[in-house]
């Protein structure tokens, strides 16, 4: 039964790459952020904001640090990852986001001097050339001479950006309760999306429109970081941290149903070096008692 707490968390997520590329039809990357956000703060503020109004813990420099990663996770994360939505694919979308925790260890090792064992350095090295593999369609030729697609060269800035939200996160250790941390990273994201969308065109929001809205911004903002919080404290972090692996995986199935997208060999063989990559880097052989 604890399993299913990261379970879902996981489908919740790998859910919501597939929403991320339905709303581009319809809606501008601005749009869906400041709606996305706007809910979660809506839906959170009457439980939390006398609890937050109330912490002593959040001194003016706690509340700076949660600023950042507010702006690092659900600013430049989040719209950036909208707009690649416009030019790739959902399965190379979740495949490359498999890529957040072995770039967040990389920037460990260069900016904090994180010393990283054999099978981390192996495992990015695997992830990575699965992620060069989908990206290049097989074609590596064809990668060298073109360069990126765009859309693909977008969704590695937007894992960039959430894999420093991952590494701050670690590194700074707030001691602020999860619900508390989330409304105001969630309230940062809505009033740095606010100008952009009061200065830019809107469209009337559809059925599907809100039901994207809706997910975004209760099911990925609040539902499954709650869920894969709740699988940590059960089962500890080392379990649940591979049940992430499984997103891009969740992810390449549901686009498969809902978006008609074909999953190739060379998906098929990318996305699994790619998380087989992740899974050798958190690889912790046990010691003997």
């Amino acid at each position: 039964m604890n399993y299913l707490f990261p379970l879902l968390a996981a489908l919740i997520w790998g859910g919501n790459t597939i929403v991320t590329k339905l709303c581009a039809q319809t809606l501008t990357p601005i749009e869906i952020s400041f709606y996305r956000w706007l809910l979660a703060v809506l839906v959170l503020t009457p439980f939390t904001l006398k609890r937050v109004c109330a912490n002593p813990a959040l001194t003016r420099g706690v509340l700076a640090r949660l600023a950042v990663l507010g702006l690092f996770g659900g600013v430049i994360f989040q719209s950036i990852a909208y707009y690649a939505a416009h030019y790739t694919s959902a399965t190379n979308m979740g495949i490359m986001q498999a890529l957040v925790p072995l770039i967040a260890l990389l920037l460990s090792i260069f900016f904090l001097r994180h010393r990283a064992g054999v099978a981390a350095l192996c495992g990015l090295a695997v992830s990575i050339s699965g992620v060069v593999l989908v990206v290049s369609r097989g074609d590596l030729g064809a990668l060298v001479r073109q360069g990126l697609n765009l859309g693909d060269a977008l969704m590695l800035v937007a894992v960039l950006s959430f894999a420093t939200y991952s590494l701050l996160l670690n590194k700074w250790k707030l001691g602020v309760p999860l619900v508390e941390s989330a409304y105001i990273q969630a309230l940062v994201a809505t009033l740095a999306f606010l100008p952009a969308y009061l200065a830019g065109s809107h469209h009337a929001l559809g059925v599907a429109d809100s039901f994207y809205v809706g997910f975004a911004g209760v099911g990925a903002s609040i539902l499954a970081p709650l869920l894969w919080m709740s699988g940590v404290n059960r089962l500890g972090a080392a379990r649940v941290s591979l049940f992430f692996n499984l997103v891009p995986v969740i992810t390449a199935l549901l686009a498969s149903v809902f978006l008609a997208e074909h999953l190739s060999g060379w998906v098929l063989g990318g996305g699994a070096l790619a998380i087989a990559g992740v899974a050798l880097a958190e690889f912790k052989p046990r010691r003997a008692a």
